[in-house]
């Protein structure tokens, strides 16, 4: 899902409620952390070597909350570090929305009260 297309459309149909924006998304994230699945095992345990094929992305969020995301490809041949990097922190943005958009409720159903 491309969120900034979908918010383009938004905008073009004059939606101007109280809603999440891509970019209010990406202001949450204070730090971004990336590392292979294996590279987090400790030395003093085994390690699957399928853990070369896992790419995680931990989001930092202004208020200190940790959002892990990931990616995972089937063969090894096809591992690359900047395609994981990117398609785990889509993964680990896409768990942002459902928790601002409990929060923007909270607020909205506040102020209806």
């Amino acid at each position: 899902m491309d969120n900034n297309a979908i918010e383009k459309e938004i905008q073009a149909k004059g939606l101007n409620a109280p809603r999440l924006t891509p970019t209010l998304i990406e202001s949450k994230v204070a730090a971004e952390y990336y590392m292979r699945a294996s590279s987090a095992v400790g030395a003093d345990v085994p390690s699957h070597t399928s853990l070369e094929c896992l790419t995680l992305c931990i989001l930092v969020l202004t208020n200190g909350f940790t959002i892990v995301g990931k990616s995972a490809c089937a063969s090894p041949e096809n591992y690359n570090q900047e395609l994981g990097n990117k398609i785990a922190r889509a993964n680990a943005i896409e768990q942002i929305w459902p928790l601002e958009g409990y929060l923007l409720k909270e607020k909205l159903a506040a102020v209806a009260v």
